[in-house]
Protein backbone atom coordinates (compact mmCIF):
# COMPACT_ATOMS: atom_id res chain seq x y z
CA UNK A 1 0.00 0.00 0.00
CA UNK A 2 -0.14 2.43 -1.67
CA UNK A 3 -1.14 1.09 -5.38
CA UNK A 4 -0.68 3.73 -7.91
CA UNK A 5 -2.14 2.47 -11.72
CA UNK A 6 -0.77 5.02 -14.27
CA UNK A 7 -2.93 4.78 -17.23
CA UNK A 8 -2.30 6.21 -20.92
CA UNK A 9 -3.37 6.15 -24.30
CA UNK A 10 -0.13 5.04 -26.50
CA UNK A 11 -0.97 8.26 -29.19
CA UNK A 12 0.51 10.46 -26.30
CA UNK A 13 4.15 11.04 -28.80
CA UNK A 14 6.96 11.50 -26.80
CA UNK A 15 5.18 10.32 -23.08
CA UNK A 16 7.87 8.33 -20.89
CA UNK A 17 5.92 6.44 -18.68
CA UNK A 18 8.56 5.29 -16.68
CA UNK A 19 9.83 8.90 -16.28
CA UNK A 20 6.22 9.77 -14.94
CA UNK A 21 6.12 6.75 -12.85
CA UNK A 22 9.38 7.87 -11.00
CA UNK A 23 8.48 11.46 -10.65
CA UNK A 24 4.95 10.28 -9.06
CA UNK A 25 6.77 7.98 -6.57
CA UNK A 26 8.69 10.86 -5.02
CA UNK A 27 5.35 13.02 -4.94
CA UNK A 28 3.73 10.00 -2.74
CA UNK A 29 7.31 9.77 -0.63
CA UNK A 30 7.38 13.18 0.01
CA UNK A 31 3.48 13.60 0.99
CA UNK A 32 4.94 12.09 4.31
CA UNK A 33 1.83 9.83 4.17
CA UNK A 34 3.83 6.62 2.84
CA UNK A 35 6.71 4.82 3.96
CA UNK A 36 9.15 4.70 0.42
CA UNK A 37 9.10 0.59 0.12
CA UNK A 38 5.17 0.69 0.20
CA UNK A 39 4.99 2.67 -2.76
CA UNK A 40 4.37 0.51 -5.86
CA UNK A 41 3.64 1.73 -9.16
CA UNK A 42 2.67 0.45 -12.21
CA UNK A 43 1.28 1.82 -15.71
CA UNK A 44 -0.55 0.61 -18.28
CA UNK A 45 -0.47 1.26 -21.82
CA UNK A 46 -3.70 1.77 -23.55
CA UNK A 47 -4.03 0.87 -27.41
CA UNK A 48 -7.80 1.29 -27.66
CA UNK A 49 -9.88 3.99 -26.32
CA UNK A 50 -12.42 6.07 -26.94
CA UNK A 51 -12.95 10.03 -25.79
CA UNK A 52 -15.94 11.46 -27.05
CA UNK A 53 -18.35 10.95 -29.82
CA UNK A 54 -16.46 13.12 -32.40
CA UNK A 55 -12.91 11.38 -34.74
CA UNK A 56 -10.57 14.54 -33.48
CA UNK A 57 -7.15 12.75 -32.17
CA UNK A 58 -7.59 12.79 -28.31
CA UNK A 59 -5.89 10.94 -25.42
CA UNK A 60 -5.82 10.85 -21.81
CA UNK A 61 -3.26 10.13 -19.04
CA UNK A 62 -4.73 9.04 -15.74
CA UNK A 63 -3.99 8.39 -12.41
CA UNK A 64 -5.38 6.52 -9.26
CA UNK A 65 -4.22 6.08 -6.30
CA UNK A 66 -5.43 3.36 -3.79
CA UNK A 67 -4.12 3.46 -0.29
CA UNK A 68 -5.63 2.16 2.66
CA UNK A 69 -8.77 4.20 5.02
CA UNK A 70 -7.73 6.49 7.34
CA UNK A 71 -6.43 9.31 5.26
CA UNK A 72 -8.62 13.14 5.60
CA UNK A 73 -10.22 14.51 2.40
CA UNK A 74 -7.44 17.09 2.59
CA UNK A 75 -4.66 14.98 2.89
CA UNK A 76 -6.38 13.35 -0.80
CA UNK A 77 -7.09 16.24 -2.15
CA UNK A 78 -3.22 17.62 -1.53
CA UNK A 79 -1.71 14.24 -2.88
CA UNK A 80 -3.79 14.66 -6.08
CA UNK A 81 -3.40 17.83 -6.84
CA UNK A 82 0.69 17.53 -5.76
CA UNK A 83 0.07 14.41 -8.36
CA UNK A 84 -1.19 16.52 -11.57
CA UNK A 85 1.19 19.33 -11.04
CA UNK A 86 4.15 16.85 -11.48
CA UNK A 87 2.18 14.80 -14.38
CA UNK A 88 1.91 17.74 -16.22
CA UNK A 89 4.62 18.73 -17.65
CA UNK A 90 5.46 15.57 -18.39
CA UNK A 91 3.14 15.83 -21.14
CA UNK A 92 2.95 19.45 -22.15
CA UNK A 93 5.00 20.30 -24.96
CA UNK A 94 5.12 16.65 -26.31
CA UNK A 95 1.27 15.49 -27.10
CA UNK A 96 0.38 15.34 -30.25
CA UNK A 97 -2.59 15.28 -29.87
CA UNK A 98 -5.74 16.50 -26.84
CA UNK A 99 -4.16 15.00 -23.87
CA UNK A 100 -6.86 15.15 -20.42
CA UNK A 101 -5.05 14.37 -17.52
CA UNK A 102 -6.42 13.51 -14.39
CA UNK A 103 -5.87 12.04 -11.10
CA UNK A 104 -8.20 10.19 -8.58
CA UNK A 105 -7.76 8.45 -5.03
CA UNK A 106 -9.58 5.07 -3.78
CA UNK A 107 -9.49 3.35 -0.55
CA UNK A 108 -8.29 -0.30 -0.36
CA UNK A 109 -10.45 -1.55 2.65
CA UNK A 110 -8.60 -2.15 5.89
CA UNK A 111 -10.20 -4.97 7.45
CA UNK A 112 -10.03 -7.18 4.61
CA UNK A 113 -6.62 -5.86 2.81
CA UNK A 114 -3.92 -8.70 3.26
CA UNK A 115 -0.13 -8.19 2.66
CA UNK A 116 2.97 -9.86 3.30
CA UNK A 117 6.57 -9.36 2.77
CA UNK A 118 9.01 -11.47 1.75
CA UNK A 119 12.65 -10.98 2.16
CA UNK A 120 15.21 -12.58 -0.32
Amino acid sequence: MPHLTLEYTRNLGDFDPARALAALNDVMFDSGLFGESDIKSRALGLDCCQIGVRDTPRGFVHVNVAMLSGRSDEERKTLADNLLAVLTPLVVGKAVCEVQLSVDTSDLYRPTYAKVVIHG
